[in-house]
């Protein structure tokens, strides 16, 4: 049983990397197994106006998947959005999505781990409506710990330092955490109009008080790691009220106040 999960694994992998990246994606996953290295490897799109790199092989690719071909992040919006929050923004990908898609709207990219953020620089380089900012979104200002679950690039969670044993992996690194409102004063923010926000549990923290912010959002988009730490749903759903709209794509949920949001439909 176990080598049929593995070979049908295997299939699952295969499939993937030929849908995303093409035989000559998978020949250079191939290599970087035989060689123990990671490849990058240069996607064009017709409706992105620069390449951008994905790591081969590694969770960049799913994430890919997940953004530009099953179009988690499309919706209509009822008037272009002028600001928008990517929270757990990985090495890009869906900054990347929006600043095309909108591109008069100043993006705000957050990002902690340090290999996501140097890559993240890379492909976000040819569009100065992105701004980075290396952190973890939380729920107060300090330093906290970069932890690595082994979920691969996709996975990392950050944990208060003065709490070591509910940290299950190995710490990274340390890195500045920021919370809504530091990002809203910094940037002169009056108006959030979507905040998307993929952060590996720490939804549990940020969304632990949110009555100084939350009139400021028109729209949260989410995914909520229940599994990865106990408590989040709670914590989101006792902190996001006010909000009339709701409704999920994929694993992604979406919360809009006054129809700001409504789902894109099928083609």
């Amino acid at each position: 049983m176990h080598i049929g999960f593995s070979i049908e694994n295997m299939k699952k992998r295969i499939k993937l990397y030929l849908n995303t990246t093409g035989i000559y994606g998978l020949l250079c996953v191939i290599r970087a197994k035989m060689t123990h290295n990671t490849a990058f490897f240069k996607m064009n799109r017709q409706d992105c106006r620069s390449s951008f790199q994905l790591r081969l092989p590694s969770s960049d690719v799913p994430t890919y998947q997940q953004v530009f071909i099953d179009k988690e992040y499309n919706f209509l919006a009822k008037t272009p959005p002028k600001v928008i929050v990517d929270a757990g923004a990985n090495i890009g990908l869906t900054s990347i999505y929006f600043a095309n898609k909108y591109p008069e709207a100043k993006i705000i990219a957050i990002e902690p781990e340090q290999s996501n953020f140097e890559l993240l620089k890379v492909n976000t380089a040819p569009y100065p409506n992105i701004t980075l900012v290396q952190a973890a979104l939380w729920s107060h200002k300090e330093e906290i710990n970069l932890i690595d679950p082994g979920l691969g690039k996709w996975g990392f969670m950050t944990e208060m330092k003065l709490a070591p044993e509910r940290i299950q992996g190995n710490v990274c690194h340390t890195v500045a955490a920021v919370t809504i409102n530091m990002l809203m004063k910094k940037y002169n923010l009056s108006k959030i109009d979507i905040l998307k926000i993929d952060i590996e549990g720490a939804e549990k923290e940020v969304f632990s008080d949110t009555s100084s912010w939350i009139d400021k959002v028109n729209a949260i988009i989410i995914e909520l790691h229940e599994s990865m730490k106990e408590g989040c749903n709670r914590s989101f759903y006792c902190g996001s009220s006010g909000f009339d709209k709701e409704w999920r794509q994929g694993d992604t949920i979406y919360l809009s106040k006054e129809n700001y949001l409504s789902r894109q439909p099928p083609l």
